[in-house]
């Protein structure tokens, strides 16, 4: 356990930052070389991941969401638990989960729910992993047999500590569900392997419907806000999974109001069309504790529906874009929008 000093504000465990890949900005201490280690206090990463940010005030009308229980959100609940499973749509705090649980939909959190990294938006636990639980996939895929999926996400903590950052256990999970429910469609939303081909390899091996990875902001921020990543990274990740690939569908993610700039969306945009990624989802950024990076504005729906059009005019197959979407937010619709029009006569 940290002592106090180490974690001054009592909240989740944490590591130390990870060094940053080099990219962006460089450190301002003397002698310090590019890449080093950003300041590591929780409330100097969270708010100076975007120096210039000032809270942005209480929520339009259009990000109020109203908490609705019902029997089917009771049920999914009953089963996580019962499986011991985690889900990033509890571990994240997703806006959504009322309405994805009603309609029977989860994204799994795979790996168990510490992550060897840290990011200024996420609220999934940073912390010293515990052991790979090898019975995972078996449970995943017990868990959607019970829930009477025919499409699922499967999304993961980084794990750094292992040699493949757990690629084998993203196989072992999607052939443990097509096992258990033939049919089932699955995506999968791994972290970065750190740029190992042979990890990504592995992954696509098992035959996902869907291998998405997210950018989540511009390149400009990127160093701050997700200092372990590397923005060229991310998109050389996209870009190696359509390679070995090429008739798979590739998903991105970029997170608005985290300090970009609108015009430098755009260029984020298409960045990520240029690895030949065929969807693509733009949402709000929203604050999960204030201990995280402040909200830098709200997005309006209008420009959300802009980016949309020039994203279908930049050729992506699907572009999902509002306050509310999340890159797994009714996933499996979004895959058949953009599959009727990668399928559709040219």
């Amino acid at each position: 356990m940290p002592n106090r000093e180490h974690n001054p504000h009592g909240r989740r465990l944490y590591l130390p930052l990870l060094p940053t890949t080099g990219e962006g900005d460089p450190p301002n201490q003397p002698g310090a070389s590019p890449g080093a280690t950003l300041a590591d206090t929780h409330v100097a990463h969270s708010v100076g991941c975007a120096q210039a940010t000032r809270p942005a005030g209480r929520r339009p009308e259009w990000l109020r969401v109203k908490a609705r229980t019902g029997p089917n959100y009771t049920d999914l609940k009953r089963i996580m638990r019962n499986l011991d499973l985690h889900t990033v749509c509890e571990e994240a705090g997703c806006p959504n989960i009322y309405e994805c649980w009603e309609e029977r939909e989860a994204t799994f959190l795979i790996l168990g729910d510490r992550c060897t990294r840290r990011c200024g938006f996420c609220d999934v636990m940073t912390a010293k992993p515990d052991a790979v639980a090898e019975d995972e996939p078996l449970r995943v895929a017990e868990a959607v047999a019970a829930m009477g999926l025919l499409y699922v996400v499967l999304t993961g903590v980084a794990r750094d500590d292992l040699a493949d950052g757990g690629a084998r256990i993203w196989a072992a999970c999607i052939r443990a569900v097509r096992g258990a429910v033939p049919g089932c469609r699955v995506e999968v939303l791994p972290s970065d392997f750190r740029g190992g081909e042979r990890d990504i390899a592995t992954v696509l091996e098992a035959g996902p419907d869907v291998f998405a990875h997210n950018l989540e902001t511009v390149r400009r921020l990127h160093p701050r806000i997700r200092p372990a990543f590397g923005y060229d990274r991310s998109l050389q990740v996209l870009r190696t999974a359509k390679a070995l690939a090429p008739e798979g569908v590739t998903k991105s993610n970029l997170i608005l109001g985290m300090g970009e700039r609108p015009e430098e969306v755009s260029g984020a945009m298409a960045d990520i069309r240029d690895t030949g990624c065929d969807l693509l989802t733009l949402g709000q950024y929203l604050q999960p504790t204030s201990f995280h990076l402040p909200v830098d504005r709200w997005v309006s729906p209008v420009e959300f529906s802009e980016h949309a059009r020039r994203g279908i005019e930049m050729g992506f197959a699907h572009v999902e874009a509002g306050p509310l979407v999340r890159s797994s937010y009714h996933a499996g619709k979004q895959l058949a929008r953009a599959e009727a029009r990668l399928t559709a006569p040219r």
